[in-house]
């Protein structure tokens, strides 16, 4: 199961009215819309409201479902607000994504705001310019933003309740044609709701056409008014030309620009191929190419060049995230600021990671190299997405599409039938690509692997044929176990674990979350109130605790057993996730430079892009990172970024990380 904890709702509400889950429907006579529900574009839901309406009132109804990959996710939700859009209260009750929800309330009267985000009650005085949100869903409460907006003169910026504020502006017209007649929309973007943009549109009489977002799990989530869903596919793709152009345009002014000759001179050169440090080093790059590495003093820096003075520090090779999902624009800077400068992305909208990836490769954008991992799955009981293979003859041409966009891998996902899956290998080997991905339900590992798969994502894809103690940890020493590290080894399959994502999900949010992630109080607030209550209560922790602590040592016995490992994150804390990840593979008994390896010389060979990348050295591109500290001694120095350099290009972490709205 792909799990990408990550953008939770903004929680938000006053005492949860237990009537709400049985409330009766309003008249026929109420108003009412309907806005389908996408993910990958394909729709996985609805969300619909309906108006009652008194003199003083009106009181808005939300039933918000979606299906995704066979989890129910239902959410109610109750707005109440006065005839002109002034916020009187919200109540909001359910799941928000399939590990997820919410239970709060938030009431405002006499220039209070009483709040109740789970079992925490409080009371704040009310900020002029204030509404009460719930962060993407529902959109009908995005709806209600918009309009007091407006009724209030488009201010430049609105508290939102009970923490944090949005900035709203209007972004221009869409000019789309439907039913052979041109269809104007006013493109509106509403930043600090969710992290980063958010692209909404309406028609000319105000109503909500369309909300382009991300969900509690940062999947993109796309919300359309119903009679217009055929025209989705064409605002996918104008979100992703306007959300770079938005980007880009603020980018500009925290970008340096790029030196012809950069010296990086004084620091310690981390060798990742043989296991070296070279101290007092300098390393010389010119138009984005290494082209001289040596002592100090025994290396002559070219006239003219920038040079960076990096004593007392370390430069290592420039990491990879081998399990992405760039959903959005802002991942771009906030893996650079983390010292990652290439990702694999393992399944995204084919139109949208595109757009992405082809921005950032022509300077219209700021972010890491993309290697695209194109999704395909079946027509199965928990399907994702809209490219699927139900035939060998669909398998060898989505396989081929593919190919003819610049996918470097195929990745499986979990509803594929074992025949399809035997042939999108088969015609992906044929056309010099690798297949990764998902073990399909009703397969094991054995199965996927001996039908061609190259790679693995997720750790307890391994653990689903080891032998399991009572408390559900592994048995890495019995025979069944054993077995499979000798198959593993004898196919050479590469397995991407992403521990980090599991820990996340298993933490006890009693817990501090500081000792995941340090800088926890400088992320952007949406992610704060994601990331603070992703997890479980003490007792759940504590029977997952167990298993965790075996997958932690499942990575070093499939290291020690000679089973290429390489370092992904499947999102997670942006950018500095991967740091995490290391750390594990480190508690797990690897040594901080094994554990680098599988961020930098490991996955470029595993990709076949070791004589370009993951290792400093002449000829290769100039993506390197220099660190306070020495990552040999303590893997925790990697979080300690000082400068980060891709193709020769400088960036300052401070300034990706403003770019990426994250707190200084």
């Amino acid at each position: 199961m792909s799990i990408k904890p990550y953008l939770l709702l903004a929680a938000l509400s006053w005492p949860f009215c237990p009537a709400l889950a049985q409330a009766q429907p309003p008249p026929a006579s109420a108003d009412s819309g309907t806005f389908l529900l996408h993910k990958f574009e394909q729709r996985i839901g609805k969300e619909t409201y309906r108006v009652t309406r008194t003199a003083q009132q009106l009181t808005y109804h939300v039933d918000f479902k979606f299906v995704d990959r066979g989890s129910p996710v239902p959410l109610r939700a109750r707005l109440r607000v006065t005839p002109t859009y002034e916020p009187l209260s919200l109540v909001v009750r359910g799941k928000t994504s399939r590990m997820s929800g919410i239970n709060d309330s938030i009431e405002l009267r006499g220039g209070q705001a009483y709040i109740r985000v789970d079992d925490k009650v409080t009371t704040q005085p009310v900020a002029p310019l204030s509404f009460p949100v719930a962060g993407y869903s529902p959109g009908t409460g995005q709806m209600l933003l918009l309009r007091y907006w407006q009724q209030h003169g488009r201010p430049a910026s609105i508290a939102t309740l009970p923490a944090g504020s949005v900035q709203i502006s209007r972004d221009g017209q869409d000019t789309l044609r439907f039913q052979n007649q041109p269809l104007v929309l006013e493109r509106y973007v509403i930043k600090g709701l969710v992290w980063g943009n958010e692209l909404l549109w309406t028609d000319q009489q105000g109503r909500l056409f369309c909300v382009i977002t991300n969900d509690a799990e940062g999947d993109k989530l796309e919300m359309m008014w119903q009679p217009y869903e055929s025209l989705l596919p064409e605002l996918i793709g104008r979100a992703a030309t306007h959300g770079m152009r938005l980007f880009t345009a603020e980018a500009g002014t925290k970008v340096r620009p790029k030196a012809a000759v950069l010296a990086i001179t004084g620091g310690a050169v981390l060798d990742v191929v043989n296991g070296k440090l070279l101290p007092n080093s300098v390393v010389v790059v010119e138009n984005g190419k290494i082209t001289k590495i040596g002592a100090v003093g025994k290396v002559k820096v070219p006239r003219g060049a920038e040079v960076i003075q990096a004593a007392g520090q370390t430069v290592v090779p420039g990491l990879w995230d081998m399990h992405a999902h760039f959903q959005q624009a802002e991942w771009g800077p906030a893996y650079l600021a983390a010292g990652v400068t290439t990702v694999r992305d393992c399944g995204n909208e084919f139109s949208y990671i595109n757009a992405i990836q082809q921005a950032i490769d022509s300077n219209q954008g700021v972010g890491p190299r993309i290697l695209k991992a194109g999704i395909i799955d079946g027509d199965g009981k928990r399907p994702l997405g809209i490219v699927r293979a139900n035939t060998p003859a669909e398998a060898a041409q989505v396989v081929q599409h593919y190919k003819a966009n610049g996918f470097a891998q195929i990745k499986l996902y979990s509803s594929l039938k074992p025949e399809v899956v035997q042939a999108i290998c088969a015609e992906a080997h044929r056309l010099g690509l690798t297949v990764t991905g998902h073990i399909p339900d009703g397969m094991t590992i054995y199965q996927g692997v001996a039908a061609g798969m190259d790679q693995v994502n997720h750790l307890p894809y391994v653990g689903a044929v080891l032998k399991r103690n009572p408390d559900r940890s592994y048995d890495l020493r019995d025979t069944a176990s054993l077995r499979a590290f000798r198959f593993l080894k004898a196919h050479r399959t590469v397995i991407d674990p992403t521990l980090g994502v599991y820990e996340i999900m298993g933490r006890s949010t009693a817990d501090d979350i500081t000792t995941l992630e340090p800088a926890f109080a400088k992320l952007p607030q949406p992610l704060q109130a994601l990331f603070v209550s992703m997890g479980g209560d003490p007792k759940d922790a504590a029977q997952f605790k167990p298993q965790f602590m075996s997958m932690i040592q499942l990575v070093k016995v499939l290291y020690d057993n000679g089973i290429t490992i390489v370092a992904g994150t499947d999102m997670g804390f942006p950018g500095t996730s991967i740091d995490r990840e290391l750390e594990l593979y480190v508690q797990a008994g690897l040594t901080p430079l094994q554990a680098l390896q599988t961020a930098t010389i490991t996955p470029a060979r595993v990709m076949s892009r070791d004589k370009q990348s993951g290792s400093i050295e002449v000829g290769k591109q100039a993506d390197l990172l220099i660190v306070d500290g020495n990552p040999l001694e303590q893997i925790q120095a990697l979080r300690r970024v000082q400068l980060v350099v891709k193709d020769g290009q400088t960036y300052d972490p401070a300034r990706l990380r403003a770019l990426a709205g994250f707190q200084q």
